[in-house]
């Protein structure tokens, strides 16, 4: 899927894992592109291919932008990088020394997935030059074209992820910031987001500082990696900054016990699944629990990963 939207802007489903799970963005101005979020290395050609689509020749790729270093938004980085050749790979501080040498990327993929695994998701991911890296420091501006993109540090999600603001069309790239909004999952129209609190940096007080961030800026649009654009609106914040507030009291509630992340992954699913009933949500339990229980089950993941550096900070 390719869908023209404005200000030139291009969002393009990477087809990772399923469809309408992970987006990339082409900015386009005055002859120059940055891409925004790379995909990963199997899911390369469907960029390419849309990049040729939209008439968009690689020599015309000024930034390479992840919002932050998980595979399925920086895996495909320096593959990418190698295709465009007048490009520049723009990175969080604290995420650059992995897209230079991602050993520890393919090593902690390798470990959750296996190397059969991680090859099929994540191909051979290759490695960025130093001299073609550049750090996205707090407030930066990437000049393109005739407009800005300017980088805020967002924590929460990861301490390497970085949210990305166009003036031109008064929008945040949200990596995962703000949240997954899958069109599944659309209420009466309107979506209904979930957050994403995955392993291993989850930082919940973070988080919700992130989101009044964006929220500062009265933006008109997010642009979700997963997925796609949506109209800016304080219920969108608002509901996941309460659900933030409950995954944190289910995680300190939650029984110990070897099945712990199983239990806690059954709660958020319950819990959320109960509030898209209340949205309007049409679709059966059945059909929810195949679209969420793995979010589900990675976000109890990062909550307990967080509630142990907890636990260890005040000890």
């Amino acid at each position: 899927m390719i869908e023209a939207l404005s200000h030139g802007i291009t969002c393009i489903d990477t087809g990772y894992y399923r469809p309408g799970l992970a987006a990339c963005y082409l900015v386009a101005d005055a002859g120059e592109v940055a891409v925004i979020e790379t995909g990963t290395v199997p899911t390369l050609p469907t960029l390419l291919a849309a990049l040729e689509c939209v008439s968009v020749k690689p020599e015309q790729v000024r930034w390479i932008m992840p919002t932050h270093v998980h595979l399925d938004h920086a895996g495909g980085a320096g593959a990418l990088l190698a295709r465009c050749p007048n490009a520049t790979l723009v990175v969080h501080p604290q995420g650059a020394r992995h897209l230079i040498d991602p050993s520890r990327l393919i090593a902690g993929a390798t470990a959750v997935y296996g190397e059969k695994g991680m090859r099929k998701m994540y191909g051979e991911i290759l490695a960025s030059p130093p001299e073609r890296v550049r750090e996205a420091l707090d407030g930066s501006r990437w000049q393109l074209g005739r407009r800005d993109l300017l980088t805020r540090d967002t924590p929460g999600h990861a301490n390497h992820h970085y949210c990305i603001w166009d003036e031109a069309s008064r929008g945040w790239f949200t990596g995962d910031t703000f949240g997954n909004g899958f069109r599944e999952l659309y209420c009466r129209d309107e979506p209904f987001l979930i957050p994403s609190t995955t392993p291993v940096q989850l930082d919940f007080t973070a988080l919700l500082a992130s989101i009044d961030l964006l929220v500062a800026a009265a933006p008109r649009y997010y642009y979700l990696t997963h997925f796609g654009r949506i109209e800016a609106s304080e219920v969108h914040a608002h509901s996941l900054k309460s659900q933030l507030r409950e995954y944190m009291r289910f995680t300190i509630e939650s029984d110990p016990g070897q099945d712990r992340p199983q239990r806690l992954a059954q709660t958020l699913f319950m819990y959320t699944a109960g509030l898209l009933r209340a949205a309007g949500c049409s679709l059966g339990e059945t059909e929810l629990r195949d679209l969420l229980i793995m979010e589900m089950s990675l976000n109890a993941q990062g909550a307990l990963v967080w509630l142990e550096r907890q636990k260890a900070a005040s000890a």
